[in-house]
């Protein structure tokens, strides 16, 4: 979607960012990282109910379904998405990477530009954890 600012708010894609590896926060408030020691940038990884590649495609489809979402890298181990803003064109990479050894999906949602987020990236991350949980639940 075309944000009314163009890609004023967009920022440039980090370099970290997409190389199958989960980017660490930086020291900003606007980002959440599974595996961050602080408690301001800790969130919790992802259970999965299935494979973990296959659990990894599922969320990636419920997250591509997201309004402003857009696949950016899809892999059997590692995915990295954009969400633009619809107004403004703000830019948040979200990131799954498979943890084998742990059986789970770490996660990362992270605003390119600014300080605050108000939240945002979190709740993004809380709602994909929803969604994925809602998936496996049988239909009544």
């Amino acid at each position: 979607m075309a944000a009314l600012f163009g890609s004023l708010f967009a920022g440039a894609r980090p370099t970290e960012v997409g190389t199958g590896v989960l980017a660490p926060c930086p020291g900003k408030p606007n980002c959440v990282r599974s595996g961050a020691t602080d408690e301001r940038h800790a969130i919790a990884p992802i259970a999965a109910r299935s494979p973990l590649p296959v659990a990894l495609a599922e969320l990636v489809r419920i997250a591509a379904a997201m309004p402003g979402a857009r696949v950016v890298v899809e892999r059997d181990d590692y995915a990295h998405l954009e969400f633009e803003t619809p107004l403004m064109g703000f830019v948040d990479d979200v990131e799954f990477a498979i943890d084998a050894g742990a059986g789970v999906i770490q996660v990362r949602s992270a605003s390119r530009i600014g300080t605050s987020d108000f939240g945002v990236n979190r709740q993004r991350i809380e709602k994909l954890r929803g969604a994925y949980a809602a998936a496996a639940r049988p239909a009544r």
